[in-house]
Order: C-alpha cells, then sequence, then structure tokens
C-alpha cells in the first residue's frame, strides 16, 4: 500500500512539474534569478526551475533505463564539435572586452547551450504516450493563453490608452520580465515585442494551424468545426499585430501561405464533374485551384488587420510609406527600415566565418571580434553600431549576431554548421515520416512538425540565443512522436 502511495505521490508531483514546465514557457527574462543560473543574462526563462527539478528526479532515472533517442544523437556531434571548438579558442589569447574575459564567456556559451539540451531531452523523453503528447500541447496552449491574456490587457492600453492603468501594468511586468512595457507595443511575458512574436510563431501557430488543417483538436470541447485552437490562431494573428514586429507578421504571412498549400487537403468533388473533366489532370487542377482560393482568402483576411493597425504605428507604417517618397529606392529601402545595424551584425558574424571557417571562434566569442570584423562603411551612419563599440562605464552586455545561422557558423565553423544541419535534417525527416503515416494522429503530429520547422527556419533569421526554449520545444515534440509513432522501444 504505501509503495503504491508514494509511485502515485510521486507521478503527480512530476507531472504538475511538467505542466509547470510547459505553463512558464512564455517567461523569458524572469527578474528572480540567481546569478549561478544566469541571473545577469537577458534570457532568463522561467521554465528552468521546473527543469531543475525534473532533469535530475525524472529525466536522469530514464536515460539510465532506456537509451537515447536517436534524435539526440543526431545532435551529439554538434555539441561535441562546439565543446572542442570552444576549448581551442581558450588558446588564442582574445583580449578581453568590457572588462568580460574569454574564459568566463566561453563557460558561459557552454552552459546556455546545455540547458537547451536538456530542455530538449525533458520535452522528448517525458511523454510515453499518445495522451501524454496531447497533454503536452494542452498546457503549452495554457501557458499561451495566459501570455495572450497578458499581451490583449497591454494592447487594450494601447487602443485606449490611461495613465493609471498603463502605471499598473508596467508594475506587474517588472513581476514578469526585467524589461519594462515599450510604449505603443506589446511584449506579452517577455522582454521585448519582437521576442513575443516570436514566440506566438514557434509555440502557438504551428500546432493551431495544424490542428485547423487537420480537423483536429486536443481538447474535448468543439463546436461542429470550431474548436480551441482556430480561437487560438485568432487570438494570436490579432496580438501579433500588437507587437509591430515586422519580422513576426512576415513569418505570419509566409507560414500560413506555405501551410495552405502544402498541406490543406482540397476535397473536391470529381463526381460532381462533367465526365470529360474527370480526368487525372483535370481534378489536380481543381484541387489547386482550392488552395488558390484558399491561400488568396487567408492573406486578405492577415493582410487587412495589419494594414489597419499597422497605421496606428508611424515607425511600423513605413513599410509601405516609404514608396510615396518621390526618392524612394531599392538600395535604400532596408535602411529606412532600420534594418542596417542588423546587416552589420550580420556582416561581422560572416567575416568573422570567413577568418575561421573550419572552427570558428568558439561559442559566446564572436563578440570579441566583432570590432574587428565589422565591414567597411562608415560607423557613424548607425547609431546602434556606434553606441555598442563605444566603451562606457557601466555596460557591459556583449554583442550577438542577432541571427542563429550565422552565430552558428561564426562561433562553431563549417564543422558545427554542418553538424546542426544534419540535425534540422533529422528531424524534417522524422517529421514528413509522420506526415505520410495513415493514422490522422500521426498525420496531425507531422503536419505539426512540418509547420514548426518552417517557422523556426523564418525565425532563426533574427535570433541566436540557445538557452530560449521555443526551438528546443518543436524539436523535442518531433522526436516524442517520432518515438511512439515508430515504436522505437516498448513503453
Amino acid at each position: 500500500m504505501n509503495q503504491a502511495f508514494w509511485r502515485s505521490a510521486y507521478e503527480r508531483s512530476y507531472r504538475i512539474a511538467w505542466a509547470a514546465l510547459l505553463v512558464a514557457l512564455p517567461v523569458t527574462s524572469f527578474p528572480y534569478f540567481p546569478r549561478a543560473i544566469g541571473g545577469e543574462a537577458l534570457v532568463r526563462p522561467l521554465s528552468l526551475y521546473p527543469l531543475l527539478l525534473l532533469f535530475p528526479i525524472v529525466i536522469l532515472p530514464r536515460l539510465i533505463r532506456r537509451p537515447l533517442p536517436k534524435n539526440f544523437l543526431a545532435l551529439l556531434p554538434f555539441i561535441l564539435i562546439a565543446i572542442a571548438v570552444s576549448g581551442i579558442s581558450l588558446l588564442r589569447g582574445i583580449e578581453p572586452a568590457l572588462g568580460i574575459s574569454v574564459e568566463p564567456r566561453v563557460l558561459r556559451g557552454i552552459f546556455t547551450l546545455a540547458i537547451g539540451c536538456a530542455f530538449f531531452v525533458t520535452i522528448s523523453l517525458l511523454p510515453d504516450t499518445i495522451q501524454d503528447l496531447r497533454f503536452s500541447l494542452r498546457w503549452i496552449y495554457t501557458g499561451m493563453g495566459l501570455a495572450f491574456l497578458w499581451g490583449m490587457l497591454q494592447a487594450v492600453n494601447i487602443v485606449s490608452p490611461q495613465t493609471a492603468w498603463a502605471l499598473l501594468l508596467q508594475k506587474a511586468q517588472s513581476r514578469i520580465s526585467i524589461r519594462p512595457l515599450q510604449e505603443g507595443r506589446i511584449s506579452g511575458m517577455t522582454y521585448e515585442p519582437h521576442w513575443f512574436a516570436e514566440q506566438i510563431i514557434l509555440l502557438a501557430l504551428p500546432y493551431a494551424l495544424a490542428a485547423i488543417l487537420n480537423d483536429y483538436t486536443v481538447f474535448r470541447w468543439r463546436w461542429r468545426r470550431l474548436t480551441v485552437e482556430w480561437l487560438l490562431l485568432a487570438w494570436a494573428v490579432i496580438l501579433l499585430n500588437f507587437t509591430f514586429s515586422r519580422a513576426g507578421l512576415l513569418n505570419l504571412i509566409i507560414i500560413v501561405s506555405l501551410s495552405i498549400l502544402l498541406f490543406r487537403r482540397a476535397r473536391p468533388q470529381p463526381t460532381a464533374m462533367p465526365l470529360a473533366k474527370r480526368g487525372k489532370t483535370s481534378f489536380v487542377l481543381v484541387r489547386w485551384v482550392y488552395k488558390a482560393i484558399w491561400l488568396l482568402a487567408a492573406v486578405l483576411l492577415l493582410v487587412g488587420p495589419i494594414y489597419w493597425i499597422g497605421a496606428q504605428n508611424p515607425f511600423f507604417a513605413r513599410i509601405w510609406g516609404y514608396w510615396h517618397r518621390p526618392d524612394a529606392s531599392l538600395e535604400d529601402y532596408l535602411s529606412y527600415l532600420g534594418f542596417d545595424a542588423r546587416l552589420v551584425y550580420a556582416q561581422a558574424a560572416f567575416n568573422a566565418y570567413l577568418a575561421y571557417p573550419i572552427t570558428g571562434v568558439g561559442l559566446g566569442n564572436y563578440a570579441f571580434y566583432f570590432e574587428e570584423m565589422l565591414p567597411y562603411r562608415p560607423i557613424g551612419e548607425t547609431p546602434e553600431i556606434l553606441f555598442m563599440t563605444t566603451p562606457e562605464m557601466g555596460r557591459d552586455r556583449l554583442i550577438t549576431s542577432k541571427n542563429f545561422y550565422l552565430r552558428i557558423m561564426a562561433e562553431t565553423g563549417i564543422l558545427g554548421t554542418i553538424a546542426f544541419m544534419t540535425f534540422l535534417l533529422v528531424n524534417l525527416g522524422y517529421a514528413l515520416y509522420l506526415r505520410l503515416s495513415p493514422e490522422k494522429e500521426w498525420q496531425f503530429w507531422g503536419t505539426a512538425s512540418l509547420c514548426g520547422l518552417i517557422a523556426f527556419a523564418l525565425s532563426a533569421l533574427t535570433f541566436d540565443s540557445f538557452v530560449i526554449p521555443d526551438m528546443w520545444v518543436i524539436f523535442g515534440l518531433i522526436t516524442a512522436a517520432i518515438r511512439m509513432a515508430a515504436h522505437e522501444y516498448t513503453i
């Protein structure tokens, strides 16, 4: 009896911690973090707390009893290469920057990669059944629903500003994030509006969109074809507009468009067509016409709110307002939109890769090479770069590349880049396997996995952190789903 009681208590406890990890995903810069686990960094995921409980108590025992997921074995070469090239960088005599030496920077880079891998392994191994996968998705939706509710309250203040309400929002946000809310934009529970947009794109959009395309839901409630996922998707699209994230909204349009073209099942009835037109070619043509109609309708539904809400923000409205100028040119367009700084970061990262193409400069060391690798262009034309390269008392935040692909290239070289791309290709293969399954359940997870990989491929152009768990959630759920679908081992 006692053994059964303690086993039941153990299972309830770890499922509570599991749900807490998933609900906490939207909080990415939690203020109350000790220095030992990254209390001085910008990225401080609240979900790290339940992870620290789950990993030693649940995951390590499972790793002892079971083989590593094959997907993790695909990631292992990248991990080993990243550690090796970071160790090599310690021998180069790199000069400190802003009072920070290379040793703690390398250790921090390896530590952040380790945290990301811990998220990946945890989310890969926790689900044991289809019900567990659905359990995970329901709690991810719950966490995003809470973030959406908080974002909606911020949006209300944009539509109808109230000083007292704004002060209350700022006070509450200070308990959730280390950065105050930005005027005229919503940040959800994240550090800044762009992070919130990426979070929506990575955590909510792929699964809600896949559920709609497959007429699937992880909840019991539905009314005809209306499901919780429909409501979540509509809510996500509305809130994305109030982030005024140009990359986020562009990614939204691309993901929805590709998903409709690739994954929506057009169902024209051949028997309803004239006999002469019942050939295979005509039927395929009709299917693509159906898809084109759906795509046009979806794009119009997305672009309308983007234009209407975006017009309320003068900076965001520059996207289309620029072309009204008589001196408009494509060459100056990116500069006008404020992308100059990001282009400089990207060019410097690529130059670092060209300088150290085999091994890169080591994890976290891009910042030490930034000034040396700057492209040949006047820095004064880009105030942000001028500010970052000017020494100032009390400023110790090092520069990052703001592009995940270029970070890997610059910091781990061609060896690390090939290893990580191989890991992505393995994920793509698993997603396609699920998508082509004859069972509706795995078709949904395959569609969601492919949508998630598309979302990652686009979002990785504008973020560069291993610690933000969003991408590891996508990879982890792919691994968990394929493990069950392919019966990798008996549960």
